[in-house]
């Protein structure tokens, strides 16, 4: 069983950045791709990014690329989300999520956090 527990979130200004952690516990997450997603109040979750378990594919959806960049740390099981040029659209829970496969696919998430709240003030 995978434990994933993410924090960094908080109130930012419009324009302003945030970085997101997500500690993982219970087994190493080193071979399996990681994502972040986002429930804004009233709407469905949806996908942020992702990450191979190498890091060596990312994946973002259209609304954050060019200003949010997931990475990752296999040594100390933690998956890293830095926002930056945020807006008000992007006040939302994020939630990390694991999948048991090297490569992300827009399959089920295998395990998920509790979520970070982010809110951005214009």
């Amino acid at each position: 069983q995978v434990q994933l527990v993410e924090s960094g979130g908080g109130l930012v200004q419009a324009g302003g950045s945030l970085r997101l952690s997500c500690a993982a516990s219970g087994r190493t997450v080193s071979s399996y791709a990681m994502g972040w997603f986002r429930q804004a109040p009233g709407k469905v979750r949806e996908f942020v990014a992702a990450i191979s378990w190498n890091g060596a594919r990312t994946y973002y959806a259209d609304s954050v690329k060019g200003r949010f960049t997931i990475s990752r740390d296999n040594a100390n099981n933690t998956v890293f989300l830095q926002m930056n040029s945020l807006k008000p659209e992007d006040t939302a829970d994020y939630y990390c999520a694991a999948q048991i496969s090297r490569y992300y696919s827009p399959d089920a998430m295998d395990y998920w956090g509790k979520g970070t709240l982010v809110t951005v003030s214009s």
